[in-house]
């Protein structure tokens, strides 16, 4: 097992690379919804952060066991990406539109259901970080993915944290900037998919 400095140094790296997608919806969430509890805050960030660990995980071990057959779904990655971003961005932009002079108060909030499926849509890209990982073992492929998701932690909270602020300036125009941001972010991973 090779724990050196290298092996942090690229774990990190890697993790503050594809936590740049979940950053910018933790953005739009924080401009979304300026009144955002501390305890929603890091429930959040967590979401992000979990999803951001266990998807390069569960790439590793699709390509320690079925690596053809992981092969041929990474193809549909991008659309997936696309579809989930923007249906929660085009809701966002919606709700936005519908409730532009809705006080702090009144603005809706992202429930479970729509964290959750943003955390699969910005990190689902991260399962082909499982062949980056390869050559690993079980212990450093894991270690690997928790220091993905401790960086994604605490730069989803950063986001999260920078949007609120942004928010409050921003009052009725927040969550249509919000949603517009999402449905970028899913253009952005399927467009740059066919650039590689």
């Amino acid at each position: 097992m090779n724990l050196g400095f290298s092996f942090f140094f690229n774990s990190i790296l890697l993790g503050i690379g594809l936590a740049m997608d979940a950053f910018s919806v933790s953005l739009a969430n924080g401009l979304n919804e300026p009144c955002m509890k501390r305890g929603k805050i890091l429930g959040t960030a967590g979401i992000f952060s979990v999803f951001q660990a266990l998807m390069p995980l569960i790439g590793w071990i699709c390509v320690s066991t079925v690596a053809q057959k992981f092969e041929a779904f990474s193809a549909l990655i991008p659309w997936i990406a696309l579809i989930l971003l923007g249906i929660i961005g085009g809701k966002m932009l919606y709700e936005g539109i519908k409730n532009k002079d809705c006080s702090c108060e009144e603005k809706p909030a992202i429930g479970i259901t729509g964290l959750l499926v943003q955390g699969v849509a910005t990190s689902i890209d991260a399962l082909s970080v499982g062949f980056t990982i390869a050559e690993y073992n079980f212990t450093e492929a894991l270690l690997s993915c928790i220091l993905i998701g401790i960086v994604t932690f605490f730069i989803c909270f950063g986001g999260i944290i920078i949007g609120k602020k942004a928010g409050t300036k921003l009052s009725g125009k927040a969550g249509i900037f919000g949603g517009a941001i999402l449905i970028f972010i899913g253009l952005e991973i399927f467009i740059s998919s066919f650039v590689k």
